[in-house]
């Protein structure tokens, strides 16, 4: 069973990841999890209270296929310094294990300060959003509203979750005629009609 594990923080984007979490669950039978700062709940932007599997310190590479870095107002806070750089070897290692990992929104941001998006395309909210300590990839950012996968590094917008969703799972090797449909439906609300 593939297992994926999403960071979250304090007022995370919950929109962001529920469809790659929820697709990857039902549709393809994943193991989907949850990790936090300390372990303890967290609530979304929208109010919605999460309980974590485990905290952050907790996750064992050797158990994961996938590393998700939800958004979330937290990223930007001047008190996260600590944790944004405790998690630098975390994804580092991750990639070195050749784990898929995935940010979105300001996610993209950890992933940037981790040296992560250096050598790879990747996209985020702006490119002014990514101008933090660490990041010099600046070259490889792609000014994009969908996501760009590159080398199983997979980054959005915080306003692309479905094209998340199906990056992070075709980096995972899912593509097939039910991710085809499944996308279908979520595009045809953004379909111009006339």
């Amino acid at each position: 069973m593939p297992r994926a594990i999403t960071i979250l923080t304090d007022n995370f984007a919950d929109w962001e990841i529920a469809l790659f979490n929820a697709t990857a669950r039902l549709y393809y039978g994943f193991y989907t999890g949850y990790a936090t700062p300390d372990g303890l709940p967290v609530t979304s932007a929208a109010g919605m209270l999460v309980t974590p599997q485990l905290a952050i310190a907790d996750i064992d590479l050797r158990e994961l296929d996938a590393l998700i870095v939800c958004g979330g107002p937290a990223w930007q806070d001047a008190k996260s310094a600590a944790l944004i750089a405790s998690l630098a070897p975390l994804l580092q290692a991750a990639r070195e294990r050749g784990m898929v990992v995935a940010g979105i929104c300001d996610g993209t941001r950890v992933l940037a300060q981790a040296g992560l998006l250096d050598h790879v395309s990747h996209t985020s909210n702006s490119a002014d959003n990514l101008a933090v300590p660490g990041y010099h990839g600046s070259a490889h950012y792609r000014d994009v509203p969908h996501a760009v996968a590159d080398q199983g590094v997979v980054t959005a917008p915080g306003t692309a979750p479905v094209s998340l969703a199906a990056a992070t799972l075709q980096a995972l090797g899912i593509a097939d005629p039910q991710l085809d449909a499944y996308l279908r439906l979520h595009a045809a609300e953004h379909q111009q009609h006339r």
